[in-house]
């Protein structure tokens, strides 16, 4: 008797997680499977698209949708939650209406055809793709415009954040922006696209302020969501793709659906000097959305990176929620050691199983460092929704996962030191790794909390939500309890 393998999802569970959550709740969590540590104090912020429908007509991919930010306070073993949407110019116009007002960079058109969007170059700015907290400001941030200022105590929308006018009308932040630990420092970018693309490097100090260290004019069209940092470098991947903006203007397409990776060509890396000088190095084709971290040694820089083969793009008029996962590209953790000095790149796979959303100790960015937590697919091989949590041990290669197949779907792993003021010689894993939790069996989301140095063990807690949390993107912990 042949034995079939068990199928790790089903796609009717994945697509419940995809629903708009319309409501902003506030309330103590006091459903808990496990203890709350005493010793866990501080606050999570999560953000994502929470809306991806109004009024059931669908937004055309999950990254067009509204930003709603999650707070989840921690003191006293306790936990709170609140959630608001950011409440922007264009969300308050659509709820207003009723309908889509905006076109959507990545694949959503307003009704009515190409007629109805020609020549509207507009950007809806969803702030939904991170949060952090930095020099007592809570922001929003979407990598396509300035970042939206929140009161963190409530969430509410304060405005536009421009950093006391330092941040000019018509520049972007970045929505991948990297604490430096040591010093406080919040390190961000900004890039105007176009034929020559301009990046501008930022500076976000403890008190909130921003200043440029250095812009850098790199030729062609860049796209760029996260970099990575090291105290002398700040490195971006340039992925080799074109834009061919005439379908967008012409009401075709979206912006997103003009993106194409070109065939055979090189990616490059971009190291940014402290003195803004720019070396650019070439190493094989493929596309980055995120770094997991980055240090220096000797002569080289590594850079471990998630790595598709192709750009992941959806094709226009298809629905993001039916997609044929065995025909996705998978991202595999690679390691890249640059040698600046001598001009090459060499890379190696360190984790072969499709995963996404790498993070590090945050003690550890920029410095040398042995554990990545991260995404990953439930089974071995192929391709899946994200429903694992693994830990890579970088120096030997060991590799655990925590599994909430089949029917638990993962965000983003954080991870939460012990002891925030330990000193730098605790262990590198002793802390927590939480992630929020799609149960579809419950149509309901956890927070899970698992001890980072047994990430296969059982969780330390398991916090019911009273409702469900649309899958989420970015998100970071601070030790002020909100």
């Amino acid at each position: 008797m042949v034995q079939t393998a068990s199928p790790t999802f089903s796609c009717e569970d994945w697509q419940k997680g995809y629903e708009s959550l319309r409501t902003e709740r506030s309330y103590w969590i006091d459903e808990v499977e496990g203890e709350i540590p005493i010793a866990l104090e501080g606050t999570l912020f999560r953000n994502g698209p929470g809306q991806l429908d109004i009024n059931g007509q669908k937004y055309g991919h999950p990254f067009d949708g509204d930003g709603m930010i999650c707070a989840i306070a921690f003191k006293d073993g306790k936990a709170h939650f609140t959630n608001q949407f950011v409440k922007t110019p264009e969300f308050l116009a659509e709820q207003k209406a009723g309908k889509i007002l905006y076109r959507g960079v990545f694949g959503t058109q307003k009704a009515g055809g190409w007629l109805r969007n020609i020549f509207d170059l507009r950007n809806k700015n969803v702030a939904n793709t991170n949060v952090v907290y930095q020099g007592g400001k809570l922001l929003a941030l979407w990598e396509a415009a300035q970042p939206y200022a929140l009161n963190p105590k409530n969430l509410d929308t304060l405005g536009l954040e421009n950093f006391e006018g330092k941040l000019e009308a018509g520049k972007v932040f970045t929505a991948h922006p990297r604490r430096d630990d040591r010093t406080g420092d919040l390190w961000g970018f900004g890039v105007q696209p176009g034929p020559q693309s301009k990046i501008s490097i930022y500076q976000v100090n403890a008190e909130g302020k921003l200043s440029t260290e250095s812009q850098v004019t790199v030729s062609g069209f860049c796209f760029l969501h996260d970099f990575a940092y090291t105290p002398n470098y700040r490195i971006f991947m340039q992925n080799p793709v074109s834009f061919k903006p005439l379908p967008f203007i012409f009401g075709f397409a979206t912006a997103g659906e003009c993106i194409e990776l070109r065939p055979n060509t090189p990616s490059q890396f971009l190291l940014v000097d402290r003195q803004g000088n720019l070396q650019t190095l070439e190493t094989d084709p493929c596309f980055v959305f995120h770094h997991c971290n980055a240090y220096e040694e000797g002569d080289e820089i590594i850079v471990d990176s998630v790595c598709y083969p192709d750009y992941p793009k959806l094709e226009p008029n298809t629905d993001f929620r039916n997609i044929d996962f065995d025909r996705v590209v998978a991202g595999q953790l690679y390691r890249f050691r640059i040698n600046p000095k001598l001009g090459t790149v060499k890379r190696q796979l360190i984790l072969e199983r499709s995963c996404e959303f790498p993070v590090v100790n945050p003690r550890c960015m920029g410095q040398k460092y042995r554990y990545a937590y991260i995404g990953a697919i439930a089974k071995e091989s192929g391709n899946a929704p994200l429903q694992a949590i693994a830990k890579v041990d970088v120096e030997t290669g060991k590799q655990e996962f925590h599994s909430f197949a089949p029917r638990g779907f993962i965000s983003e792993p954080i991870f939460v030191p012990r002891d925030h003021h330990a000193d730098h010689h605790a262990a590198e894993d002793d802390g927590w790794i939480m992630t929020l939790i799609f149960d579809a069996a419950h149509n309901r989301s956890d927070l899970v909390i698992l001890d980072a140095q047994n990430i296969a063990g059982k969780p330390v807690a398991t916090l019911h939500l009273k409702h469900h949390v649309p899958y989420g993107l970015h998100g970071s912990f601070t030790d002020q309890v909100f």
